[in-house]
């Protein structure tokens, strides 16, 4: 195949990866040498690598995210939708990242029957998740909580945290609008709530499809970011 045959998009497809897998050792060693940190009792250099660990790994996970949009434009994503327990996806997204939380002494909650279970694709649902706790994990104070519960033949998956909520200007949106600029301020790009809204899409039954919806209150009364799947 020629230079020629390669798009844009694919080239930027191939260096995301190989900038993962980088990404991926990177966090590795940090993590090795923040758990040496905290042997010895030099607890100031463990909370700062926690903070540099916990960049790197939501890097780490915009990067995922760019990967699978692609695949998903590109339909070669190996969407698997099946009968999934609720419970048993949430403890793996909170089991991964608990130390992230540890640095932070952030309480993780769990909320969701044992018998919970719904038609998903695991994968990119849990990724949501993970979007949903890295943006928690900026702004809690110190709680979140990530409940499942069927509500009105929906699947409700929520992320709420305590800290000071979203911004009235998020509220007066849908999230997947207010993810479309770019703040270059802050530095965001609105990817999380892309990608997020559009997983949400596309799980579908019949006329219904989910949705991603943000506000705040919950039962911490901060930030509440849900997932609403049919």
């Amino acid at each position: 195949m020629s230079t020629e045959d390669i798009s844009f998009a694919d080239l930027m497809a191939s260096s995301i990866h190989d900038m993962k897998n980088s990404l991926n050792v990177q966090i590795s060693e940090l993590e090795k040498i923040s758990d040496q940190c905290k042997k010895v009792g030099d607890l100031q250099a463990y909370e700062d690598l926690g903070s540099v660990i916990y960049q790197a790994n939501r890097m780490d996970s915009n990067l995922i995210q760019l990967l699978s949009l692609y695949k998903l434009d590109k339909a070669i994503y190996p969407i698997d939708i099946a009968e999934c327990s609720m419970a048993e996806v949430i403890e793996d997204v909170l089991l991964q990242n608990k130390s992230i939380m540890d640095f932070k002494s952030i309480s993780l909650t769990m909320d969701c029957d044992a018998d919970c279970s719904w038609y998903i694709e695991r994968d990119l649902v849990a990724g949501v998740l993970l979007n949903a706790l890295n943006n928690a994990y900026q702004y809690t104070r110190d709680k979140i909580r990530v409940a499942a519960a069927i509500k009105d033949g929906f699947l409700e998956l929520r992320v709420e945290d305590n800290g000071r909520g979203y911004p009235a200007f998020m509220l007066r949106d849908e999230a997947a609008a207010a993810g479309k600029g770019v703040n270059f301020l802050s530095g965001s790009t609105g990817l999380g709530f892309y990608f997020s809204a559009k997983v949400a899409k596309m799980h579908r039954n019949g006329h219904r499809q989910g949705m991603l919806i943000i506000e705040n209150g919950g039962a911490f009364g901060g930030g509440c970011f849900v997932v609403r799947l049919p």
